[in-house]
């Protein structure tokens, strides 16, 4: 019988579950693993090399021990799960073939065994950078386009204030906004990522929260006739400000709410009275929900992107050592655009 060779197999661990925002020093990067580069026949798996691993904010959550969201937590002493781009070196599953480019859940790792091949996409736009599967054509973007025009409702015209815009769901999101004729801005906290939005990402202004003394009276600068849409990506005071400038029947979409995934210090949403007088509609929204839609946001922002109708900014970290930093990174506003991590480019 053949030898099955064997390969190092670096990993980051979570050493163990926190409630707060996480530090590097709460993963390790272990090495001294090995892993066989064949697998069992019967296994119906697929060993994957990982060339970019995604780090996205709802990572935070997974880091403490609860078991109520709609994804479980890590498994401390395990590597860190997440999204990622791989190149397929053995399969057992005929859907899939060594050499094919997938994409979905994988290990923080540089080779992963995957068993549940059905949560993998095998790529097959390679005109696009492979990075951009974890974001503009993976999670992040879906989860713009579907939160845009499913819960958003836009029409042309709409009034649309994206926070945290210049990450990586908020700049589809306005530039999905821009293309379908609203006039879009954003809240950002640094002058380079203002300006970003305004020059690169093409939305009509924007804001750096952290210089704005009273929100309420910033929004009512930037929309004094109201807001039609909101795509909330930050909650506390910024959704509280929101909300007394909302127009009648507007929309908001709840993404996400980065300012509050601590389970201490949250903030108490005051002006909810607004949402009978202007008669709001606001809902909590996975992108899972409509993936029924993926093929058809795949072609269409595909298409957006070929045609330069959409940019796309990453923020690329090299290296799987890397990764605990780019992840802790995400709660200081350090990333510029989609944060990425690349494992290898081949």
């Amino acid at each position: 019988m053949e030898e099955l060779m064997e390969v190092e197999n670096k990993q980051v661990i979570l050493k163990g579950y926190i409630d707060r925002a996480p530090l590097e020093s709460d993963m390790e990067l272990k090495v001294g693993n090995q892993i066989k580069l064949k697998i069992s026949k019967g296994c119906n798996s697929v060993l994957v090399k990982n060339l970019y691993l995604s780090c996205d904010p709802y990572m935070r959550a997974r880091m403490r021990d609860f078991q109520g969201s709609y994804i479980p937590p890590f498994v401390p002493g395990k590597p860190i799960e997440g999204f990622g781009v791989s190149k397929v070196i053995d399969s057992d599953d005929p859907n899939f073939q060594a050499g094919d480019i997938v994409s979905g859940f994988t290990g923080w790792e540089e080779y992963s065994l995957i068993e549940d091949t059905k949560k993998l996409r095998k790529i097959q736009q390679h005109d696009i950078p492979l990075s951009y599967h974890i974001g503009l054509l993976g999670m992040p973007g879906f989860t713009a386009y579907a939160g845009f025009y499913e819960i958003c409702s836009p029409k042309k015209g709409d009034r649309v204030f994206v926070s945290a815009a210049s990450g990586a769901v908020g700049q589809i999101v306005g530039q999905l906004a821009k293309l379908y004729g609203c006039y879009v801005v954003g809240s950002a906290g640094t002058k380079e990522k203002v300006d970003l939005l305004k020059t690169k990402l093409g939305f009509d202004d924007a804001f750096n929260y952290k210089e704005e003394q009273d929100l309420d009276a910033t929004l009512k600068r930037f929309f004094p006739e109201g807001i039609d849409i909101y795509f909330e990506n930050v909650g506390g005071a910024m959704l509280d400000a929101v909300l007394l400038n909302m127009r009648v029947h507007g929309r908001i979409a709840v993404c996400g709410m980065v300012s509050q995934h601590s389970n201490h210090d949250k903030e108490g949403i005051h002006n909810l009275f607004s949402i009978i007088r202007n008669r709001l509609t606001i809902k909590g929204f996975l992108q899972s929900d409509y993936l029924h839609l993926f093929p058809k946001f795949v072609e269409q922002v595909g298409a957006y992107y070929r045609e330069g109708k959409i940019v796309y900014i990453e923020d690329m970290n090299e290296g799987l050592e890397s990764a605990p930093s780019a992840l802790v990174g995400l709660f200081t506003g350090k990333n510029v655009g989609k944060q990425v991590v690349c494992v290898s480019r081949d």
